[in-house]
């Protein structure tokens, strides 16, 4: 399409097209459509191969395009392309080219109108005038026409002219010949008239990449192809041509010029793959689709040299006939088209196909080949058939998961799929479900297995019906033969079993308290092998209280002990015992079997109290403990329960009250309201409420403390037991018992350093005094009732009256001193003995509620120390102002020390 604005004046001229357009200013004529000439005078080779182009006969469609198709009057020696060129279809001589003109006719498939011209071919071998006046280029038309460039209008007034003219391209075929360079086209200026021109030519192919390609004569302005065009490598051009003047100033507008490469049939068809795979079910219907192939050529494919077609030239094997499968000429679609493909007999058929181009003619189109390979894929057309009709086996009794018998079946199918796994079943013979027939996955075969005990007293045979079948259903109209259905004979072999309790467990329900040598009950075993003549013997395995014994022959129980529902071994009133019973049979078996004995209670369990210990404060508020009762019997052998206090002793219902709360609680409280602190157990009669009720008297050992505000006992044995762990007490004590022994060893080494002195030394000097020194007794005293002794002595000493003094020499430690001793004050003759005893309770109470006193009882050692003192000294007992017949013997009342001191002072002079 090509644009002309005004002073333009561009008229184009076009050979290949036969396009002939008006001088300056002058319209188009009508476009009618045609050959541009009625006669072609050709020259041809004097040989012609086959595919060759001979010459191209020029049409003008105006506007038609494809509408128009060409044929030729000698299909068997020429071709003719919807371009209009003409090949040989064969290879051929001058000696035999026809002799009248070749005819071409073109046909409009719309209208149906027709146009024919005639082509005179003439060999090259004719010489002479008549040569050179008929001969003419093979694919040109007489002559070589012009594209003229319109001269601009001189007038000063504008014509009007037509914008759009429709320019023809120049259609060049591939793969000329030559000679070359080979004119084409020839550029004319109306310019060229008055002055000199160049033409040039621009665009891909002339001055650019690939460049001459295309060359113009500068003057001339003949545009010639340089070289053969490859339309694979570049269908088409696009040029455009310049005229200038010699200072290169423009003088016509460009011209565009389209040149088009004519396809030839220069490329085979190419299969995209050299080998295809495919696959068909066998038994497959005519018809069935199987695969499609396809091959491509780099020609045009809008013309007859692209235009392939598929055919199959071989098949392998050849069975069950030749023709088994057929192929979509255009589009390379196999299929099936004959009935038999059988796997079993044919796994697989190799064809070979042809792609062919134009349009697969077999005289002038390219070839090439491809192989495609199918696959015969199985189905389940052959059922599974047992190698034979009867199958044996035998198997122990009581044996399970034990295989029987081996089945073997035979199958065509492919291995290891689907359609040859075989499935098995048994179909009868086998009403309790006693065996299964699993699939060996290797070998295919069927496993019988033995799934349940089988009892040879009841069956000692089994005939069993089984099926054989493939995990997927054969195929329609494939029928299971007789052969897949087998028998299987099993033999039942009969061994030893054990013998058996029965029932196990056994259950009965007896009174506890039975006394021994009494007889429960027998419990006896079954032997079920009955056709074996055997004896059973019956011993005890398990009696964890030992209270039963078993005649081995008989099986009867009895008691070797009471029976006690509430010991240790007796869990929910059931006491299970266990017992085994072996026959005689070779190897012997034996059996076990449990006896379970549900012992009914009896009132035979005297409540006891609980809890056993409790704590109440010396003035509690409130002062009450909750308490219950124990009572190994069950309801309504135990409660509810009564509750009382025991008379005796007669401080406890005189300190103390119980109070029932309900059938299994009572209250006890103290009735006064303060109670010194110490450890009281209480008797508490308790009753339960059996048919013959039993009573029993427990003690609840009751911890009287002082509290704090809170309620909570301050004593310190309270907080030694709450506070400190197990392991802190018993160091304690280790320290005390460590403690102690060194005391102890202290006491023992003063004692043997005093007897060393009394034996080196038996008379001391006169300043040693023994009158005030202490004795230590390490033995304490005999309680409250030690209290009342008569320590009048040593409240008030006597008068002491010195003795004479004796020479200051060796004296005897007992001795009195010889220096006069201090005086004391005068004391009552008869003071009240209580005196010191009231003293030593009040310091035997502080200790007691003192905290940090030790946890055990001790007296506190008071020394009458220095002189002077209010007490006097304790040597007056032996002073003169308490005479020698002073009465001493009351100190015998006070314990062994003071015994001593009876014997010393109060006895004779020998």
């Amino acid at each position: 399409m090509y644009s002309l604005h005004e002073g333009s004046g561009l008229v184009l001229l076009v050979v290949l097209a036969g396009l002939q357009i008006a001088a300056e200013g002058r319209g188009t004529p009508p476009c009618r459509p045609g050959f541009s000439e009625d006669v072609y005078k050709v020259v041809v080779p004097d040989i012609t191969e086959k595919g060759q182009p001979l010459f191209n006969v020029r049409f003008i469609s105006c506007g038609r395009g494809g509408l128009v198709q060409f044929e030729c009057s000698n299909p068997s020696d020429f071709r003719i392309d919807a371009y209009g060129v003409v090949y040989a279809a064969r290879t051929l001589q001058h000696s035999v080219l026809p002799a009248s003109p070749l005819q071409i006719k073109a046909s409009d498939t719309t209208t149906q109108q027709q146009w024919v011209t005639q082509v005179r071919l003439t060999p090259s071998t004719r010489s002479g005038q008549q040569v050179q006046e008929d001969a003419v280029p093979p694919v040109m038309s007489k002559d070589v026409k012009e594209i003229a460039f319109p001269s601009r209008n001189t007038d000063s007034q504008l014509k009007r002219m037509k914008r759009d003219w429709v320019i023809p391209p120049i259609n060049v075929p591939e793969n000329s010949r030559g000679p070359f360079p080979q004119e084409l086209v020839r550029i004319r200026s109306d310019h060229d008239k008055n002055r000199s021109l160049r033409y040039s030519v621009t665009g891909p192919g002339a001055d650019q990449p690939p460049t001459g390609i295309f060359i113009i004569d500068p003057i001339s302005g003949e545009l010639s192809v340089n070289k053969p065009l490859d339309r694979e490598h570049i269908p088409n051009f696009h040029l455009r041509a310049h005229a200038v003047d010699l200072n290169g100033n423009q003088v016509e507008n460009p011209i565009d010029i389209v040149i088009n490469v004519i396809d030839m049939n220069d490329n085979r068809p190419e299969f995209t793959h050299q080998i295809w795979n495919g696959t068909v079910p066998e038994g497959s219907k005519p018809g069935t689709f199987v695969m499609t192939v396809t091959s491509v050529d780099k020609d045009d494919p809008k013309t007859a040299n692209g235009m392939l077609r598929y055919k199959i030239l071989s098949q392998n094997p050849e069975s069950p006939t030749s023709n088994m499968f057929t192929i979509n000429n255009k589009t390379g679609g196999i299929i099936t088209v004959a009935a038999g493909l059988d796997r079993e007999k044919v796994p697989q058929y190799t064809l070979i196909i042809q792609a062919t181009d134009m349009e697969g003619n077999p005289m002038y189109g390219l070839s090439n080949t491809a192989t495609a390979v199918i696959r015969v894929t199985d189905i389940n057309d052959n059922p599974p058939e047992f190698t034979a009709e009867t199958f044996f086996g035998e198997v122990p009794e009581n044996r399970v998961n034990v295989i029987v018998a081996n089945l073997t079946v035979t199958d065509k199918d492919q291995p290891n799929t689907p359609a040859w796994n075989a499935v098995y079943k048994i179909t009868g013979g086998d009403p309790t479900g006693r065996f299964s027939v699993p699939t060996d996955p290797t070998t295919n075969e069927g496993l019988v297995t033995v799934v349940k005990p089988i009892d040879y007293e009841i069956s000692r045979t089994y005939v069993l019906t089984v099926e054989a079948r493939n995990e997927v259903p054969l195929a329609r109209g494939i029928h299971s033969p007789r052969q897949s259905t087998a028998t299987v004979s099993i033999r039942v072999i009969d061994v030893n079993e054990s013998p058996y309790f029965e029932p196990n467990p056994k259950l009965i329900k007896l009174e506890e308290g039975m006394i021994p040598e009494t007889t429960l009950t027998t419990f006896t075993a079954q032997d079920p092998d009955r056709f074996m003549q055997q004896t059973i013997r019956y011993s005890k395995l398990s009696d964890p209280a030992n209270w039963l014994r078993i005649d081995p022959n008989t099986g009867r129980i009895t008691t070797t002990a009471v029976l006690d529902r509430e010991s240790p071994f007796v869990k929910n009133s059931l006491y299970n015992a266990t017992f085994l019973a072996s026959d005689s049979g070779v190897p012997p078996a034996s059996g076990t079997g449990t006896l379970q004995i549900f012992l009914l209670d009896i009132n035979d369990n005297a409540p006891k109290v609980f809890p056993q210990e409790a704590e109440i404060c010396e003035k509690p508020e409130p002062n009450a403990i909750n308490i219950t009762a124990l009572d190994g019997d069950l309801n309504p052998n135990a409660g509810p329960f009564a509750f009382e206090l025991a008379h005796r002793p007669s401080d406890v219902r005189r300190n103390w009250t119980i109070t029932r709360i309900s059938g299994d609680y009572a209250q006890v409280s103290l009735k006064i309201g303060f109670l010194e602190s110490g450890i009281y157990e209480i008797p508490i009669i308790i009753t339960d409420s059996g048919n013959l009720p039993m009573s029993n008297t427990s003690y609840l050992r009751i911890k009287v403390c002082q509290c704090d505000i809170n309620g909570d006992c301050t004593d310190q044995q309270h907080i030694m037991a709450a506070g400190l762990g197990t392991g802190a007490i018993i160091s304690i004590l280790l320290c005390i018992i460590i403690l102690l022994i060194l005391v102890l060893m202290f006491v023992v080494w003063m004692k043997r350093r005093d007897k060393e002195r009394q034996a080196k030394q038996l008379l001391i000097d006169p300043e040693d005094d023994v009158r005030d020194n202490i004795l230590k007794y390490d033995e304490e005293g005999g309680g409250e009732e030690d209290q009342d002794y008569d320590l009048s002595q040593l409240q008030q000493p006597d008068t002491i009256e010195p003795d004479a003094i004796k020479p200051v020499g060796i004296r005897r430690l007992d001795e009195r001193p010889l220096h006069p001793e201090p005086q004391y004050p005068m004391r009552s003759a008869a003071p009240h003995p209580g005196d010191i005893g009231d003293f030593i309770n009040e310091g035997l109470k502080a200790a007691d509620n003192d905290p940090t006193a030790p946890p055990y009882d001790s007296l506190l050692v008071f020394d009458y120390e220095g002189s002077g003192s209010t007490a006097g000294s304790l040597s007056s007992l032996n002073s003169s102002s308490s005479g020698g017949d002073q009465d001493y013997d009351y100190l015998n009342d006070w314990g062994p020390r003071f015994r001593k001191l009876a014997d010393m002072y109060g006895g004779s002079d020998d």
